[in-house]
């Protein structure tokens, strides 16, 4: 389905077999991301990897990332981060346990990612416990006015108009409040020649060993925000749509906890080499993906003209691949509406992207190359969730009830925070 919407030509795609079809024989021609003014102002012109167009440099940011950054020796050597941070979470849970008093369990999956991305990427925790952390607060911001509606973006004559509204001025009063933290940072690490293996280390290491001498500051700092926005709201909305599903499912959510349980036996924590043995743990990941894919809409832009299927798509045309449509396909899916996980039971369908009725992560050249990252932190946390806590709706609350109405952002979260009743298990 083509559209206009204002100036700009956009091309809707339902279709597995139309996405087939991009991956086969067109990807390079669907490998552009849309410019918006919001990411000129936040992501410095798009001069990182998620915004970047495709060439040579994408080309060499990308291959550092999968290489550097995200490969499985990377990820399964920040296993330390989500032990501590989980620790702490858990603690926290424990100390409420005995109260009778519900919890808001949406807020503090957004802590614990929050902070074991940060960690990850600058060495230090992006929220505290009191809340307050100048970082966590940006990102906030950044998160509310990337998805701002901006007149400028349809009608480019009427930029003046977000002037007027106040939405330019807010993006550079931020843009320019994140550019001096990063700056910081990146000083912070230059001055102390730190030794930490975080993110900003390996990248200016890279820099130093002259592997990328053309990556300026600017460079470093779109990347790490792109880590940042590729990171936090996903994994967090994740953890918590499964948590809400599994409520939801009493059946499921017993199934899970007694395999969680069993493998982990009388440890007094769950080992990252214990979740490669969780396999209905993975299928109830994978289903809450299928049903709740973190970014519904997979957004391309056409370079140039493509022939597709017999159709002419003109170049400069936006192009939305509708995965929460594709997810739900009744020709590809037993009822799709249904949050089953035993589907995934000895299934070869993955995250990688090349199964292209379930895309969760993209798909192609510009497939989301932190997957790895994200999937193990989604995977460890709810692993400790279901471990050590049994799970119940306040009093009054029936499963049938919880609110599943999504609001669409960045990402697909829930409308209604999830408030949950914690009971503590003990396996001693």
């Amino acid at each position: 389905m083509l559209l206009n919407l204002g100036y700009n030509p956009t091309l809707v795609v339902s279709s597995v077999d139309m996405v087939r079809e991009i991956v086969k024989n067109h990807d390079v021609s669907f490998s552009n991301k849309p410019r918006t003014t919001a990411v000129d102002f936040m992501f410095y012109e798009c001069k990182g990897m998620g915004f970047a167009p495709y060439g040579d440099f994408w080309r060499q940011v990308k291959k550092m990332s999968v290489v550097e950054l995200f490969s499985y020796q990377r990820v399964h050597s920040f296993q330390f981060v989500r032990d501590e941070e989980m620790e702490l979470l858990i603690n926290k849970i424990r100390s409420t346990c005995g109260k009778g008093e519900s919890i808001n369990l949406s807020k503090m999956l957004v802590l614990v990612s929050s902070n074991i991305v940060s960690r990850c990427i600058l060495s230090h925790r992006s929220e505290e416990e009191d809340g307050c952390s100048k970082f966590g607060e940006l990102i906030r911001r950044l998160m509310v006015l990337f998805t701002g509606f901006c007149i400028g973006d349809l009608f480019p004559y009427m930029k003046w108009i977000d002037v007027l509204t106040g939405y330019i001025p807010s993006i550079k009063a931020l843009s320019a409040e994140l550019d001096a933290l990063l700056n910081q940072v990146i000083e912070e690490h230059r001055a102390v020649e730190s030794r930490k293996k975080d993110f900003v280390s390996i990248v200016m290491q890279l820099q130093k060993d002259g592997m990328f001498e053309d990556l300026t500051q600017d460079n470093i700092k779109a990347i790490l925000l792109d880590m940042f926005v590729g990171g936090t709201d996903t994994s967090a909305t994740t953890a918590e749509w499964i948590m809400a599903e599994l409520l939801r499912h009493p059946n499921a959510m017993k199934k899970v906890q007694q395999e969680v349980r069993n493998v982990v036996g009388n440890k007094s924590k769950v080992d990252q080499e214990d979740i490669a043995k969780m396999d209905y743990l993975k299928c109830v990941v994978k289903e809450t993906l299928r049903l709740h894919p973190p970014v519904v809409i997979v957004l391309r832009k056409t370079p140039a003209s493509v022939k597709l299927r017999g159709f002419d798509i003109p170049s400069n045309t936006t192009v939305m691949i509708n995965a929460w449509a594709i997810h739900r396909d009744p020709k590809w899916w037993e009822n799709p509406e249904e949050f089953i996980p035993e589907r995934f039971e000895n299934s070869s369908i993955d995250f990688q992207g090349q199964d292209f009725h379930y895309i969760p992560f993209g798909f192609g050249r510009r497939g989301c190359p932190g997957m790895p990252f994200g999937v193990a932190s989604v995977e460890y946390v709810i692993a400790n969730l279901l471990c050590w806590f049994d799970w119940k709706l306040p009093s009054g609350e029936i499963a049938e009830n919880v609110d599943m109405t999504e609001l669409y952002g960045l990402t697909s979260s829930k409308k209604t925070p999830l408030h949950v009743l914690p009971i503590y298990h003990s396996t001693f």
